[in-house]
């Protein structure tokens, strides 16, 4: 998993360490509209020079999370058209990692998932930031 300095530190985790995904999560970068345009949300991550982007939903909570890799795969297929948005493609739409999860949990829930990054979410849908794990 990776972490940055812990800001606080809870003592009653079920895993011992103290640490949620709050502590160790990343800056959410870039976050877009789900009704872009692929090519658009395509242009927007290569110019941020970034992994991924957070998708948001019409009240601005947090939709999913879209890769480089799932915006070409789509970009390429014979069903693709310029005015293919984001929601209109599969990815995982949640359910999201909360601030709140211990971060072992939140860890464990991942690999299931086989996520190597989730959105972390407030209790109000909204994200804060980003989990990933390292290999």
């Amino acid at each position: 998993m990776t972490t940055f300095p812990p800001r606080t530190q809870q003592l009653d985790s079920a895993d011992g360490t103290g640490l949620t995904a709050r502590d160790a999560m990343h800056a959410p970068g870039p976050q877009v509209d789900d009704h872009m345009a692929v090519d658009v949300a395509l242009s927007v991550l290569i110019g941020a020079r970034v992994p991924h982007l957070l998708l948001r939903d019409e009240d601005g909570r947090c939709a999913g999370l879209v890769t480089r890799a799932q915006l070409a795969a789509h970009r390429g297929g014979s069903w693709y058209s310029d005015r293919t948005r984001l929601r209109d493609i599969p990815l995982d739409r949640g359910p999201f990692t909360s601030s709140a999860s211990i971060l072992g949990e939140a860890e464990a829930a991942m690999r299931v998932r086989t996520l190597d990054v989730s959105p972390v979410i407030d209790e109000h849908g909204y994200a804060l930031g980003v989990l990933a794990l390292t290999p």
